[in-house]
């Protein structure tokens, strides 16, 4: 019976994602996707009720090869995540470690704007932690596809020929860790210096636990972005918050398209930075690689293995350079 109960306990565990309300794909912002889907397509398209129900639950999109690898890769990521998640760095650590950091400098004392009203410090502090965890997605994202030892890993991602919601855990594990050391370090700043500055007061907005800016990305249709239905906003918005089409956009493979629209909630990084996209209207998009990536969207060995490869020919390369200028130069000093 105990075997039993711990195998009950650990598939519950892989797919608890879906019932925890801080995770995307959780069970309600899901239901309330597709009824934003089904609003868009019945409104905006002038489909009948039977067609949009077709068009969302199209089984040529979720029964894919592409799709299928995605499933698989969700429960594999998953099985690392438990292994790989107590080795990382805790958001708690670095918030501490950076807390304690602060008493070394002399030019702001600890709490000093403690007196400030506790609403403002809680509003303050919301926004903050939204503001620069999407900021530093935003730009782990750009980097991710700059930066060729990072876009071997990333390109994991991208090579989904179909988009679904259990897309957005189509990555590489390498890529995995890199975002939760991103997600630990953000939140983990902005958790010390706001308890350094403002004490105890130091609270969030919630809406079941979650950030109430987070809460409103989701409700709003986060699972749509990866999906197959193109749901755009009007331009002046597209340039503040990504819709699902512009992320749409960002998987495909058209020349115009590429490297554009880095930005998961907001579109404003992208416009500072000239990555801004705006959706298209009744625009065709075909996602998933190059042919010249020679790469699978469906072969998990290809889909694992080659991006470790990839990685390690690149660095080798690089050693190989380095050392090459080295000895050249130490010639030159000697002649």
């Amino acid at each position: 019976m105990e075997f039993f109960g711990l195998f009950f306990d650990s598939i519950i565990s892989l797919f608890s994602d879906f019932i925890n309300p801080k995770k995307r794909v959780f069970i309600g912002y899901l239901l309330l996707s597709i009824g934003l889907a089904f609003v868009w397509l019945m409104l905006a398209r002038k489909l009948s009720s039977h067609s949009a129900s077709r068009k969302i639950f199209d089984l040529n999109i979720f029964w894919s090869a592409s799709a299928k690898a995605d499933y698989k890769i969700f429960i594999l990521n998953r099985a690392f995540t438990f292994f790989l998640s107590p080795l990382l760095l805790s958001q708690i650590a670095i918030a501490t470690s950076l807390y304690f950091a602060l008493h070394s400098q002399s030019y702001i004392h600890q709490g000093q704007f403690s007196d400030v009203h506790k609403a403002a410090i809680v509003g303050l502090f919301s926004v903050t932690m939204f503001l620069v965890d999407d900021f530093s997605k935003y730009i782990l994202h750009r980097w991710m596809h700059k930066i060729p030892a990072l876009w071997a890993i990333h390109k994991v991602h991208h090579s989904a020929e179909t988009l679904t919601p259990i897309t957005v855990y189509r990555v590489h594990p390498l890529e995995g860790v890199l975002y939760a050391s991103r997600s630990a370090l953000a939140q983990g700043s902005v958790m010390a210096c706001f308890i350094f500055l403002f004490g105890n007061q130091v609270d969030l907005y919630t809406v079941v636990g979650v950030n109430v800016l987070v809460f409103f990305f989701h409700i709003t249709g986060s699972n749509l972005r990866h999906s197959h239905i193109s749901i755009r906003y009007w331009p002046w918005l597209e340039h503040i918050l990504i819709s699902p089409a512009q992320h749409q956009v960002h998987h495909s493979i058209a020349k115009e398209h590429y490297d554009k629209n880095f930005g998961v909630a907001l579109a404003v990084w992208d416009w500072c930075f000239g990555s801004l996209h705006l959706s298209e209207k009744n625009s065709d998009l075909k996602f998933g690689l190059l042919q010249e990536e020679n790469s699978s969207s469906s072969d998990l060995i290809t889909l694992y293995i080659k991006p470790v490869l990839e990685v390690f020919n690149i660095a080798k390369k690089y050693f190989i350079d380095f050392f090459h200028y080295a000895f050249l130069k130490l010639n030159l000093k000697k002649e």
